[in-house]
């Protein structure tokens, strides 16, 4: 054997197997190695574009979150605000329910004192007219003098 003409058939033959791997094998590997990047940049895209998704999200929460503090706050404020004015007008209306009841009482109580007048009035007539009877020692007519009685209620 020649070491030229085997030299030469090995060179024939990588020649053959390099155009097979370029024309059949390579295509595809070099396909499913761009497929490969496609795929990794467009899941790094996505989780950049995620990323920015979530600090907007997380912004707008935030944001929302001030929002309802604020108006629970405003809420309280008015609850608070409506509770007094509440306790206020109770407290009007119990002050002005014991100025009625307390005017009714003085009411009651000076009718009562009027009422406890007259009935002294008629008893201390009815005593002035027994002791002007006794001093008489006589009966003294009602009827006859009522116009004397009279008098001397109103003098009482």
């Amino acid at each position: 054997m020649n070491l030229n003409a085997t030299l030469l058939a090995q060179i024939v033959v990588f020649a053959i197997l390099w155009w097979f791997t370029m024309k059949f094998v390579w295509p595809p590997i070099t396909k499913a190695l761009d497929e490969r990047a496609k795929k990794i940049a467009d899941g790094l895209a996505a989780a950049d574009k995620a990323k920015l998704e979530l600090t907007a999200a997380n912004k707008r929460v935030e944001e929302q979150l001030a929002q309802t503090r604020e108006e629970s706050t405003k809420r309280i404020a008015d609850a608070e605000k409506r509770a007094q004015a509440i306790i206020d007008e109770a407290k009007k209306r119990a002050d002005d329910e014991g100025a009625k009841i307390i005017a009714q009482a003085k009411a009651e109580a000076e009718q009562q004192v009027i009422q406890a007048r007259e009935a002294l009035r008629e008893q201390v007539a009815a005593l002035a007219v027994k002791g002007a009877e006794q001093i008489l020692r006589r009966e003294v007519n009602a009827g006859v003098h009522a116009e004397l009685l009279g008098r001397l209620k109103t003098e009482l």
